[in-house]
């Protein structure tokens, strides 16, 4: 978890700062978005290669490895602008894209390595001080972005962003240091969780049989599951791809303000989205996980709908801010209800379903959100992206409304 809270620093000032450093180096809204959408794409085949190998092979090492990957992508950023190292900063090392401190494409091994041996009652919420503490991070980097306007009469045009690729370098150096020193567990092979859970009543018996495990009612069970996750993710993340990854270029483009304005204003709602967390979490015990999703995201929704068609940076700030709370304040216990929809040997592909499904549309959604930003149309981004998170809303609701109940959270 300070590992992620370092890491989240660093993504915070960069969600900021990255998109208005390419504005400021002339690059289009649809290069900018092609850009950002390039990385995602990227992280989502790396993902699909790794997630599934880290149940067999451990975690740590690939989160080392990621860590690896963008120091240097933000020492390679901090050297120089051209075009070909941003574009590399932000495929490889995620710049500008912004995960809540999440691993980029590790982050699915974060998660099955947070979960690992987790008990299910504690899981929304240890997982839900997890998205806090991202959420908390993502806020204090937000902040220092704002400080660009202390050196820009030193640091003048683009170059006053190129501090800022200092937050990450940081971030991931702490974090190569907290990861190395944390124990890590290989799952070398299914066996060894229906070993564990053969002294667990119900999950023996059905864990015990590994060799015909495919053809078990309970695997059948689990897939059945995970390709639901899948379907809804994949609305979902169309929804967040249109319009989150390009806020802070939106606020530029619609009202004219820069990083010493739209910085607090995006910290903000990284702010109020922690606290929405941990309102998420203390709702969760009452509601049970999906009711507590459904509800707060419909109150996001509601919000970012209107957040367009506010006329002045005040109020569409505000607007954006609070819908944080209630939309992003729920990731903690989604993840935390994906952790339990498999035995724990298959946690790590649940996690990757999850990962995938999201990153996959949203990574469609900056391009295409680019393309309309490139035209002027700077409501039509928030317009499609409330469709698919109302169907997104309809089909979780219908999925898992029978998956847990309020004390199984």
């Amino acid at each position: 978890m300070a590992a992620r809270f370092a890491r989240s620093v660093g993504q915070g000032a960069l969600v900021v700062g990255f998109t208005l450093d390419l504005h400021a180096l002339g690059w289009s809204a649809a290069a900018i978005g092609g850009v950002l959408s390039a990385g995602l794409l990227l992280g989502v085949v790396l993902t699909l290669l790794i997630g599934p190998a880290s149940d067999r092979l451990g975690r740590r090492q690939f989160l080392l490895a990621y860590e690896g990957v963008l120091i240097v992508s933000a020492l390679l950023a901090l050297a120089s602008s051209a075009p070909w190292i941003l574009t590399l900063g932000a495929v490889l090392g995620g710049f500008g894209r912004g995960a809540n401190g999440a691993a980029g494409p590790f982050g699915p091994l974060e998660q099955a390595w947070l979960a690992q041996d987790l008990p299910a009652s504690q899981r929304s919420r240890v997982f839900s001080l997890n998205s806090t503490l991202g959420f908390a991070g993502m806020a204090v980097g937000a902040l220092l972005a704002g400080l660009t306007a202390v050196w820009s009469g030193v640091l003048p045009g683009a170059l006053a962003y190129r501090p800022l690729f200092a937050l990450p370098l940081l971030g991931s150096i702490i974090g190569m240091l907290l990861i190395w020193r944390a124990p890590d567990v290989k799952r070398t092979r299914p066996a060894q969780a229906a070993h564990r859970a053969a002294s667990q009543p119900g999950r023996g018996a059905i864990d015990a049989g590994v060799k015909t495990e495919g053809h078990s009612a309970t695997h059948r069970e689990e897939n059945r599951q995970l390709f639901r996750l899948a379907f809804a993710n994949s609305l979902n993340g169309f929804g967040i791809g249109m319009v989150a990854p390009l806020m802070a270029y939106w606020f530029l483009r619609r009202f004219g303000h820069g990083p010493a304005t739209i910085g607090p204003a995006l910290a903000a709602s990284f702010v109020l989205a922690a606290l929405g967390a941990q309102l998420a979490n203390r709702i969760v015990p009452r509601l049970g996980v999906v009711r507590t999703v459904v509800a707060m995201r419909t109150a996001g929704l509601l919000l970012m709908l209107l957040t367009p068609f506010m006329p002045a940076f005040g109020l569409a700030a505000s607007l954006w801010a609070v819908r944080a709370a209630f939309n992003q304040g729920t990731l903690g216990v989604r993840q935390a209800l994906t952790m339990g929809l498999t035995r724990q040997h298959r946690q790590g592909m649940a996690a990757t379903v999850n990962n995938v499904s999201i990153q996959v549309p949203r990574a469609i959604g900056p391009a295409i959100a680019g393309l309309m930003l490139h035209q002027g149309w700077l409501t039509a981004p928030f317009l499609v992206a409330a469709g698919f998170q109302l169907a997104y809303l309809i089909v979780y609701q219908r999925f898992f409304r029978g998956v847990e109940n309020p004390d199984s959270a």
